[in-house]
């Protein structure tokens, strides 16, 4: 293991534990009040409308068909599989959750491996949201310890994914923790998933999801019947950090310890693109009354490294493309009534090209100091008429900082379930909303 590493875990060392054990002590003291299930019933509430919604594209359709092809028979599906199926769909539309510090989507690969594990043993709502705030603490705290150099190569989610899925699991399956500690160890051996999709736009993105989940349960599982697995995954000499993470902090896996749950610190997105873009969004959203019909001379956009690493798309040729392209967004931003699924069609796409060629971004300061922290950005519009105006935000909209209302969630969820062509979106809603109280996991009838 590197000098750093050694030296950042050497309290835990010193106690002769690993540091998933160190997690896993961490997040089974932590309380549990009703605002936290609450929260978890949201963000669940989110997910699954995601997933729903996740079948009416492209990807969604090819994972459909592969997933009857495979179910020929009345026998119910494995946990896994199906959380397998559950993470693809999640994870399409670009409407999901993200926690800024770890840059990773929990929400898609937690809750359908908690969904799908908590269906088969029938296990009631306060069950399923105590294993969704477990998985959420373990894939972002993981996450918050990668480091930048990691994202760069490594797709968070789908690295530090199953952390969080196995400890999801674990928590359903009543492990204990030393069970646990063996399914984060198998869990982390399977941390896989590389951007290099991105210059093609293939849909290794919904592959990424669906294993994350699947893994980690895959583990949970295994570790249920004694199958053990490496304490030191993380810290070890051949583990994740030295392997895949050369500028790890590993302190950030056990700090903060009393900090209230990461889902609460985790963002919901408001627009059906890459959360890089949302900062600019929301600002060029501010702008467009005020521009008015006049005609745009230049576009600049400052914002961080990571936004330029991911998004950085003059053009954009497909509806995928163009949700990973801050030029598109903040044309379509700029000259569009809303910023939603269309935004991101053919349609929209040549309306908004020739803006798109004249929108410049930087990575600047302050937002690229404050990046991972906070995710922010600034637009600034040249109009023909000499007239300069200018927007900017700190954060995005739905992070915690800059949260949507509980209604707005509720109408975000109802407007993906639409999507999704869901028939009676009220059960579902009022289904997970009462899982707080102990109630049963509405059907969700996937495929």
């Amino acid at each position: 293991m590197m000098s750093s590493a050694k030296a950042a875990s050497a309290s835990i060392a010193e106690q002769g534990k690993s540091l998933t054990e160190g997690l896993v002590g961490l997040i089974r003291r932590k309380p549990v009040a009703s605002p936290d299930l609450e929260s978890a019933a949201l963000f669940t509430l989110d997910a699954v409308a995601n997933i729903l919604a996740g079948r009416n594209s492209a990807p969604g359709k090819v994972l459909l068909a592969w997933w009857q092809d495979k179910s020929r028979s009345n026998v119910a599906p494995d946990p896994e599989q199906l959380a397998f199926l559950m993470g693809g769909l999640c994870h399409i539309l670009e409407t999901d959750d993200l926690h800024r510090e770890s840059v990773v989507h929990p929400g898609c690969v937690v809750v359908p491996a908690a969904w799908a594990l908590a269906e088969r043993r029938r296990a009631d709502g306060r069950a399923l949201l105590e294993a969704v705030l477990h998985g959420f603490e373990a894939t972002t705290r993981v996450g918050m310890a990668v480091g930048p150099a990691h994202y760069r190569i490594w797709h968070n989610t789908a690295t530090c994914g199953p952390y969080g899925s196995a400890m999801a699991g674990a928590a359903l399956l009543g492990l204990s923790d030393e069970a646990a500690v063996h399914a984060l160890g198998n869990a982390g051996s399977q941390s896989a998933g590389l951007w290099q999709f991105l210059e093609t736009g293939a849909m290794t993105k919904h592959l990424h999801a669906g294993h994350a989940a699947e893994a980690g349960l895959k583990a949970a599982l295994l570790a249920s019947f004694g199958f053990t697995g490496p304490a030191r995954i993380l810290e070890g000499e051949k583990g994740f950090f030295r392997a895949a993470c050369p500028d790890a902090d590993p302190d950030a896996v056990l700090r903060a310890a009393d900090a209230p749950w990461q889902l609460v610190r985790t963002s919901i997105k408001p627009w059906p693109s890459c959360r890089h873009t949302h900062p600019a969004i929301d600002a060029a959203e501010e702008l467009r009354t005020a521009i008015a019909g006049r005609e745009i001379v230049s576009v600049e956009v400052d914002t961080y490294q990571a936004a330029l690493d991911v998004c950085d798309r003059p053009v954009a040729t497909s509806d995928y493309e163009a949700k990973f392209s801050l030029q598109h967004a903040v044309a379509a931003a700029l000259s569009l009534p809303i910023v939603d699924f269309e935004a991101f069609g053919a349609a929209a796409r040549d309306e908004c090209a020739a803006l798109a060629l004249k929108v410049a971004i930087h990575a600047r300061d302050p937002y690229r100091a404050a990046y991972p922290k906070a995710w922010g950005a600034e637009v600034r519009v040249r109009l023909r008429d000499g007239s300069e105006i200018s927007a900017r935000r700190e954060n995005a909209k739905g992070d915690p900082e800059a949260p949507l209302s509980r209604d707005a969630m509720v109408a975000k969820a109802r407007m993906l379930l639409a999507h999704g062509g869901v028939g009676e979106p009220d059960r579902i809603i009022d289904g997970i909303m009462e899982l707080p109280s102990g109630g049963a996991l509405p059907d969700l009838e996937i495929a």
